[in-house]
């Protein structure tokens, strides 16, 4: 793990940094399984980021004015969070364009949310489907 990321994982609260360490694995896991293999992993806005040249670069954080809650965010250019309210209306929260939203201390919809991170791994080489391609 990059330095910089190293440290902000090692600011936030114990609860926080266990659920984004599963997260960022879980986004390296989704990368392996696609063949993504330059995925980078840097501080964008401050906020663990996680780029491909094939993808929509993946940012996640957890803010102290929220304490029960964070965020995983997506480029509000894109169509990805319309497709993932499409697909998955019901099964997360949406904060406009740009975010999903959750409860620290809830299960995370994994699967769904492996799906979501597939498809912006993989966004520059899916775009033009529908939906997707999902």
């Amino acid at each position: 793990m990059e330095l910089s990321v190293q440290l902000k994982f090692d600011q936030y609260p114990h609860r926080a940094k266990q659920v984004l360490l599963l997260l960022r694995e879980t986004i390296f896991e989704v990368a392996e399984y696609h063949g993504i293999d330059d995925l980078q992993e840097t501080l964008k806005w401050g906020e663990p980021s996680y780029l491909s040249k094939k993808g929509s670069t993946v940012r996640f954080d957890w803010k102290s004015k929220y304490p029960d809650q964070f965020c995983i965010y997506f480029n509000c250019k894109t169509s990805l969070i319309d497709t993932f309210k499409e697909l998955y209306g019901d099964v997360f929260i949406f904060e406009g364009k740009r975010a999903l939203v959750f409860n620290l201390n809830a299960d995370v919809p994994w699967e769904p949310l492996k799906h979501c991170l597939s498809l912006s791994l993989r966004y520059h080489k899916i775009k033009h489907l529908p939906l997707l391609g999902a």
